[in-house]
């Protein structure tokens, strides 16, 4: 593939030599114009990276503001995660039928819209539905941004790019905290999702200039809107049961009726796109075993960050007694190690294959999680701090090593007339992961508090609040050694991914 064509549209005349504007001549020309392509698409990635982890560090102040409980203001990540993970699919299938270029630019309109919303939201309700439409553009960005950047690049960059964009993410992830923190410190809560604006603003402009033309689109196809329908509800109930099933009693009629929900839903959407002539998700490509391995751990290595991103904030507020932007700044550690390791484990993967790099990089993580149990042995003083920043930079670490070669091997994997679904699939997975990840940190948490026999969260001693944010961080390093092994299995290695 030149590096001036895309898979997905393959623009026969160039379209800039019709008066066509869109994208700028002197760029889309040039033989590089791939990497022109590859930063455009980080911008993106950046902005939501920063949304996801600065929100995270503002939950204990929201669930002062709004006077909740912990599992009900995590519905702050978890309206957004869920949102996401509804809709990527179903936009990674519109993108492939009309295109992605203004799919992507729309995105960041309605993300800008959303961020703003909820930067004025007067209750706790309003705030909800506000990121609900704020993860309808995000949506539009992540459901396009892995497969413009397949299509438009190389076989031989491809894992370097994909690294530099999970590179972008890391950057976010590194700096939402310590932005989150210091605003939480000088001003509002309001502010964290006000500074979404500007980065928005410069996402659109350079969207509109710099992405690849859409050719002709097979727009023939039905959608599957029988598809679609079916599986937001499924993913809410099943991430609602989890959530608040501590809460309402696991035998509660709208607990049940969430765990009924769900399966009778994802039974549904099996039979339905199995029959569906045009799918939303093939679910033959289901049976390659990169894509559906790479998925899974996918889901679980998301699901280790984001239960600690979760943990880490509340650790620090209740045992640690720390100011917010200090919080802060010991999470950024985390996505300081993915910073660092991401764009290395892209490079390596075009060399080396993707198998020790994905077995590598759970293992740290796993090990990093461990240190997080052993460092709630140390309250105060300098060895819990040291075993904390360690724990943190090891979890983020795993996931730069995780994260390229995996989707690498999942994209690579894909039809070229499936990248938008795939794409979709594999960011469904992370998001998945997110929900899961926050879902589990803070079950894991009310769990062990429970077994060490505290009736109510707001009831724990200091060693029991301890013992409990232990038991969860090992929980955490258990998920990550099951990603390991699938990592590792046999049937990954044999997928084509080496």
């Amino acid at each position: 593939m030149s590096a001036n064509q895309t898979s997905f549209s393959n623009p026969k005349p160039d379209p800039t030599k019709k008066g066509s504007f869109f994208p700028l001549p002197s760029v889309y020309r040039r033989p590089n114009y791939h990497w022109f392509v590859v930063a455009t698409v980080c911008i993106g990635a950046f902005m939501a990276a920063v949304d996801a982890s600065i929100v995270n560090i503002t939950l204990p102040v929201l669930q002062r503001q709004f006077h909740v409980t912990l599992s009900t203001v995590t519905w702050v990540s978890l309206t957004y995660l869920l949102t996401l993970a509804a809709l990527i699919i179903p936009l990674g299938r519109l993108a492939d039928m009309f295109g992605r270029r203004w799919m992507y630019a729309i995105g960041f309109t309605v993300f800008i819209i959303g961020s703003l919303l909820c930067g004025l939201s007067p209750n706790l309700t309003f705030l909800l539905a506000s990121r609900v439409l704020q993860a309808v553009g995000a949506a539009m960005l992540q459901a396009n941004s892995v497969s413009i950047i397949t299509a438009t690049t190389p076989a031989s960059d491809r894992g370097k790019a994909i690294g530099i964009q999970g590179a972008a993410q890391a950057i976010g992830l590194s700096l939402g905290p310590a932005i989150g923190g210091t605003l939480l410190s000088f001003a509002t809560w309001r502010w964290v999702f006000f500074v979404n604006v500007p980065v928005g603003i410069i996402g659109t402009v350079l969207g509109i200039l710099m992405l690849p033309p859409d050719g002709k689109r097979n727009r023939q196809q039905a959608f599957d809107y029988l598809g679609a329908i079916i599986l937001a509800p499924t993913l809410v109930a099943l991430i609602y049961f989890l959530n608040t099933g501590k809460d309402q009693g696991w035998g509660s009629p709208v607990i049940v009726g969430s765990y009924i929900v769900a399966a009778l839903g994802m039974a549904s959407f099996i039979v339905v796109e199995r029959r569906s002539q045009h799918p939303m998700l093939d679910l033959s490509m289901l049976k390659i075993p990169s894509i559906s391995v790479g998925s899974i751990t996918g889901v679980l290595s998301f699901a280790v960050m984001y239960a600690v991103t979760l943990l880490g904030p509340f650790y620090f507020d209740r045992v640690q007694h720390l100011q917010s932007y200090q919080a802060g700044l010991y999470m950024t550690v985390i996505p300081l190690g993915m910073t660092i390791f991401t764009p290395v484990s892209g490079a390596l993967a075009d060399r080396f294959g993707t198998r020790i790099l994905t077995v590598s990089g759970m293992l740290i993580a796993a090990l990093g999680s461990v240190g997080l149990a052993l460092a709630t042995g140390f309250t105060h003083g300098g060895v819990g701090i040291v075993l904390l920043v360690a724990g943190f930079f090891f979890i983020g670490a795993g996931l730069g090593f995780f994260t390229p070669p995996n989707n690498s091997s999942v994209m690579g994997s894909a039809p070229k007339s499936s990248l938008g679904v795939v794409g979709g699939l594999l960011n469904m997975s992370r998001t998945m992961g997110m929900s899961i990840g926050v879902t589990l940190g803070g079950l894991s948490y009310q769990v062990f508090l429970v077994f060490y026999g505290v009736g109510h969260e707001g009831q724990a001693s200091q060693a029991q609040m301890v013992a409990a944010f232990r038991g969860a961080y090992l929980f955490v390093a258990v998920i990550a050694i099951v990603a390991l092994i699938l990592s590792g299995s046999r049937k990954f290695a044999s997928s084509g991914s080496e």
